[in-house]
């Protein structure tokens, strides 16, 4: 399995902590790195990861990396990443052209989300979404989330100001290559965002939901969330 890493933007919350948001040290390992390791225990083989801000650097400690620990990553540059996350997406369509996982550089996960979703029943030109329905979760910030709302395995909506959601976006998908698709959709509307493309598979009656259940993530894009990942850490819990 492949899986595609979002790690082209700037990470402005956490600059107190580095310049690179992917190369900050959590717990003396670099966030982009515990990203890598977590997915690899999930069961991926090989990754693409998408950089733009300070990418020169970030591709340097990624080869060095991929050298040492004999991984295969694969660079996709985004000239544009001051724009909407989507646009990260969309850059790799030209690399993969069958099922990938896709996530973002700091969303620290369980590696048995990754997988439990990698093992689950998949239905052809879908897109699944990993969602966490524990909503007063101390991990999450409710201010900062991305809602869902999801009803029998499929989504029927996501953004950042759903009332009546019932799920919280973890960053995790499986996806399919009707995800490029939609993105175009999406970006025909004016939404660059990966979530406005979840809302046109939505549409399509082609985003599913994958619960999570007490399985643990945290978002690392502020100093908070930054502890909050130490203290899994230390725990032994991520």
């Amino acid at each position: 399995m492949n899986c595609l890493i979002v790690a082209a933007g700037q990470g402005t919350r956490l600059r107190e902590k580095g310049e690179s948001k992917p190369l900050i040290p959590v717990k003396g390992v670099p966030l982009i790195e515990r990203v890598i390791n977590n997915a690899r225990r999930g069961g991926v083989q090989s990754f693409h990861v998408v950089s733009g801000y300070r990418g020169e650097r970030l591709r340097a400690e990624l080869d060095a990396f991929a050298a040492r620990e004999g991984v295969s990553i694969t660079h996709i540059v985004n000239e544009d990443w001051e724009r909407p996350n989507g646009v990260s997406v969309y850059k790799a369509k030209e690399y993969l052209n069958g099922p990938f996982l896709l996530t973002m550089c700091d969303h620290l996960v369980q590696p048995d989300i990754i997988r439990d979703v990698l093992a689950a029943p998949r239905e052809p030109d879908t897109v699944t979404l990993c969602v966490d329905h524990n909503l007063n979760s101390p991990l999450n910030d409710p201010e900062d989330v991305t809602r869902v709302r999801c009803a029998n395995g499929r989504i029927q909506l996501v953004g950042k100001v759903i009332r009546d959601y019932n799920a919280i976006d973890t960053g995790v998908f499986l996806c399919t290559p009707v995800m490029f698709d939609a993105l175009e959709e999406s970006f025909a509307r004016g939404d660059e965002s990966i979530s406005g493309a979840m809302n046109v598979l939505a549409e399509w009656g082609k985003a599913r939901s994958f619960d999570i259940k007490d399985r643990l993530w945290v978002d690392i894009d502020d100093p908070a969330a930054f502890r909050k990942g130490e203290q899994l850490i230390d725990q032994g819990l991520l």
